[in-house]
């Protein structure tokens, strides 16, 4: 696991990059030695959002991961990742826009020890900007059944973050982020294989955005998020389907789900399909205030005597779909090639099990990656 460092909750383009540089379900059953071959891939994504009649944040961003053996009890890993942000963000609600520029460089490095029906991996991250700056160390075990059908996960992370402001508004604020993971994964048959995640997390510090107006957030959050999956493989058409829903709660009284649906359709010559849908909902946090659209370009007060509010909308009511299809060469044993194309629209009409914040615009992003892959 990787302590959470991220600067804010719906990091989009960060969060996709992310990923699709994870490893699949199906390698969490590990053997009890390390990889026969090492991996290197690089991934490359570009991403636009927007809302009506405005261009929004641009992100192009690039990562090169890299995982080696380095005997039958040892691998190392390490992932490097730059991001340049640029375009404007809403300092409240979906108005207000604040031009921005920013560029982000993190590391992330591990090594893991092979036993004979156990691994312990240790993790270490840093991430720097001109704003915000992150250091992390993670440790994840995995302890599995003689005949290697069970595998259960622990681990445990730890983050320090210091959080700035490039207008002055805030300087050296500190932020800590400690999680743990808790996970089971059953291989069921020959063609299914499912997986359950507990994760829990306490962060205390400066929580606010700097950058945004009327926003001043608790300065403690708990939260929990129950993840579980199934991939199943269909022998009639050789396909494979990956279907999880995520279902996440905080003290702020937010409370989200997360339904994924994916389908890989093997052909010819080494390629494959992968078409994708995403469902998103989640309730507003207990401090949000809503946009009155009366008073616009204005936003409304904070309620009188409130220590804490926000006119952010990623904390408001909202519903998110997301419709995309990626495409894979396998060249040959040891090189893959990949392309992949997003389209997220964000709306508070799409929220599920109840109604979305009034007066927000509608929010849409595309995303495409490219990504290239080699065995050694």
């Amino acid at each position: 696991m990787k302590p959470v460092t991220s600067r804010t909750p719906d990091n989009l383009a960060t969060t996709l990059l992310a990923a699709a540089l994870a490893l699949p379900m199906m390698q969490a059953a590990h053997a009890e030695s390390a990889p026969d071959k090492g991996v290197i891939s690089l991934k490359l994504l570009d991403y636009k959002d927007s809302q009506p009649g405005e261009d929004r944040v641009k992100v192009q961003a690039s990562a090169l991961k890299i995982m080696a053996p380095l005997s039958d009890e040892w691998s190392v890993g390490a992932t490097y990742v730059t991001d340049s942000i640029s375009g404007a963000s809403p300092a409240f609600h979906s108005y207000g826009l604040v031009k921005l520029r920013d560029f982000r460089r993190a590391l992330d490095a591990e090594v893991t020890r092979y036993f004979s029906h156990h691994t312990l991996t240790l993790g270490a991250s840093t991430s720097s900007e001109s704003d915000y700056i992150s250091r992390g160390m993670s440790l994840q075990g995995s302890q599995f059944s003689e005949d290697k059908n069970t595998t259960w996960t622990a681990g445990l992370g730890f983050a320090n973050d210091t959080v700035s402001a490039s207008t002055g508004k805030v300087r050296g604020e500190n932020k800590q982020v400690t999680d743990a993971l808790l996970g089971l994964t059953q291989v069921m048959s020959m063609n299914d294989i499912v997986q359950i995640n507990l994760g829990l997390a306490h962060a205390k510090g400066y929580l606010s955005d700097p950058y945004k107006a009327f926003d001043k957030r608790p300065d403690e959050r708990n939260s929990y998020t129950l993840l579980t999956r199934w991939n199943h493989h269909f022998d009639a058409t050789g396909g494979s389907a990956r279907v999880s829903y995520r279902y996440f709660g905080d003290s702020w009284k937010i409370r989200s789900h997360t339904f994924n649906l994916e389908y890989t359709q093997p052909f010819g010559q080494g390629w494959s399909v992968t078409p994708i849908l995403r469902f998103y909902s989640q309730s507003a946090a207990s401090f949000y205030v809503d946009a009155q659209p009366d008073i616009y370009p204005f936003a409304p007060n904070p309620p009188d005597g409130a220590q804490n509010y926000s006119e952010d909308q990623r904390v408001s009511a909202y519903g998110a779909r997301t419709v995309g299809i990626k495409l894979a060469k396998q060249i040959n044993e040891d090189w893959q090639v990949d392309v992949k194309f997003e389209q997220y629209q964000q709306r508070a009409s799409y929220r599920l099990f109840g109604s979305g914040s009034t007066g927000l615009l509608p929010f849409d992003a595309k995303t495409i990656q490219v990504g290239l892959s080699r065995q050694f």
